[in-house]
């Protein structure tokens, strides 16, 4: 019999990226949106995909999804660049600019993919931890400089925290440094401003946004990033071919087409987020986090694990967290009757 193959050095050290999902009345760990888009949306999309020439190649260029992303945007074409789900976009970032021998600088705590993703492409990482309030100041600008990263990641609106940088700090960053400044704006529909005006003047300043929070459309994963022209031609170099297909373009086109009915539903995810901070502050112990995005991170009084437990065990499920924040989880804006459930089992749960 053959010996098994050996995997690259640290592999099995590294456990596989986990985000349950289970069956239950009420999910707000994965940050969501929670109402679906309308019937009319799922219509067109279904006369969409009965359409596609399956039996051929999909557009590798993606030009009718590029295109309605620009006229959404005011972003030119050229400088638009679609992937499956941000976190493809992230990692082709990462293959153009990153990759062994150089290296990416992050503020924790931030998202978690942003280190994972150096690790599967081999691009060292540099860390700076940010205090609460969580903000950059000119302190970790002048970090930045000094670490010569290649690469800086940016998560604004932040997660966990759902702090968001102001863009007068993103362009701070994209001055002072050589690296190209990846911000991700998954969650900036949420916030109040974006970074996108800065693309223009600041050639290594690249947004990445998503179709999973504000559009509605996390089971489509799609992803895209703002950016000069020229990174995106760096971009081409290093994806897969096709790497999109047919049915996730058409998705993403039909969904740009309702984007007008997606945005209604945020000013009511704000409403509940909103009232998330104001009912877990009136908690007893509880420290409440400010945020911008579509979701509430907390410090509970007791145990995060053991009252993460005992929600879970309601039929109630948020995020855990505490690997990046110290005792500390997050709950995402559900619906008002989410959101009520969650309220009351946290209630029982504290006692």
């Amino acid at each position: 019999m053959s010996s098994s193959p050996s995997p690259r050095p640290g592999l099995r050290e590294v456990g596989p990226y986990d985000s349950p999902q289970l069956d239950l009345a009420v999910r707000l760990n994965a940050n969501e949106c929670p109402v679906p888009l309308p019937a009319a949306f799922s219509e067109d999309l279904a006369v969409a995909v009965r359409d596609l020439p399956l039996n051929r190649y999909p557009d590798g260029e993606m030009k009718a999804l590029r295109d309605a992303l620009a006229a959404r945007t005011g972003h030119p074409a050229d400088g638009v660049w679609p992937a499956n789900g941000s976190n493809e976009v992230l990692t082709q970032l990462l293959q153009a600019y990153g990759g062994p021998g150089r290296s990416a600088a992050v503020f924790e705590p931030t998202y978690v993919l942003h280190r994972r993703l150096c690790w599967l492409t081999q691009t060292e990482l540099v860390e700076r931890r940010l205090d609460h309030p969580f903000r950059i100041g000119d302190e970790d600008i002048a970090w930045a400089h000094d670490a010569g990263a290649d690469v800086v990641f940016v998560c604004s609106p932040n997660n966990p925290t759902g702090t968001a940088q102001t863009r007068d700090t993103i362009a701070g960053l994209a001055t002072a440094t050589r690296a190209l400044v990846i911000v991700d704006e998954a969650y900036a529909d949420f916030g109040d401003e974006s970074a996108l005006p800065l693309v223009t003047d600041h050639a290594n300043v690249a947004v990445v946004r998503t179709f999973s929070k504000a559009f509605a459309l996390a089971g489509a994963r799609i992803g895209y990033v703002l950016a000069a022209p020229a990174l995106v031609e760096d971009l081409r170099r290093v994806r897969l071919p096709y790497h999109m297909s047919a049915l996730t373009q058409a998705a993403g086109v039909t969904a740009l087409r309702h984007a007008d009915e997606a945005a209604a539903s945020i000013d009511a995810i704000r409403k509940q987020r909103d009232r998330l901070v104001e009912s877990l502050s009136r908690i007893d112990g509880a420290t409440v986090f400010p945020s911008r995005a579509n979701f509430v991170l907390f410090q509970p009084p007791g145990d995060a694990k053991a009252i993460w437990q005992r929600l879970l065990d309601r039929g109630v499920l948020i995020r855990d967290v505490t690997g990046v924040v110290p005792n500390a989880l997050r709950v995402t804006a559900g619906t008002e009757h989410e959101v009520d459930l969650f309220l009351k089992s946290l209630e029982e749960v504290l006692g």
